[in-house]
């Protein structure tokens, strides 16, 4: 019997309901699905949004870019397909399209009432201002509202970073070598004496 594409993304959403995908789904699916993204890269040079529309895929982008920018030190969630790992596994999952779809519509109507734009286009201070009250599960208790957005937002950056560290970019940051044999094993470094 072999395992069709769609079980292996149901069980990945399935799997990573509970949490972050580091710790509940084998490293193998995770590179399965973005071996998926990376096929369909190479054959169309781009890849299509499978749930999100263009405007709502926009705001992923600049989410994803927003929680793990590119630095000196790695390229960042856009270069790692996090925004594109996100959506794959959105579209086999209707809770995962339930809390990030309504969030970027909470997003976007937080910032419609108010600064009578949608999130893109308000300025890199207001986005801030607005996800950093939304950053904080503390900040709910001082205003209610900001519950949804603040569960999506928490949901949002799991998942991104999920993407990231499950990407060869993000093996790569973390330098993971894998299970290699090792001839001599040199042990720990020695404690700095203070």
């Amino acid at each position: 019997m072999t395992i069709s594409r769609r079980d292996i993304l149901k069980s990945l959403t399935v799997t990573a309901v509970g949490g972050s995908v580091l710790r509940g789904i084998p490293l193998e699916a995770a590179e399965y699905a973005h071996g998926l993204i990376n096929a369909e890269k190479a054959s169309t040079e781009t890849y299509t949004p499978k749930f999100f529309s263009a405007h709502a895929y926009k705001t992923l982008q600049n989410l994803c870019n927003t929680i793990i920018p590119a630095d000196d030190e790695s390229k960042g969630a856009i270069e790692a397909g996090a925004p594109e790992f996100i959506d794959l596994l959105t579209s086999e999952n209707s809770e995962y399209q339930l809390v990030l779809g309504g969030g970027l519509m909470w997003l976007d109507n937080a910032c419609l009432d108010r600064y009578e734009k949608l999130y893109l286009e308000c300025s890199l201070e207001q986005q801030n201002e607005v996800l950093g009250e939304i950053a904080y599960r503390k900040n709910a208790k001082k205003d209610p509202s900001l519950d949804p957005g603040i569960h999506f937002f928490s949901f949002l950056r799991k998942l991104t970073a999920d993407g990231f560290f499950t990407s060869e970019i993000g093996i790569a940051y973390l330098g993971y070598i894998g299970n290699t044999y090792v001839h001599e094993f040199p042990g720990c470094p020695p404690v700095p004496e203070t």
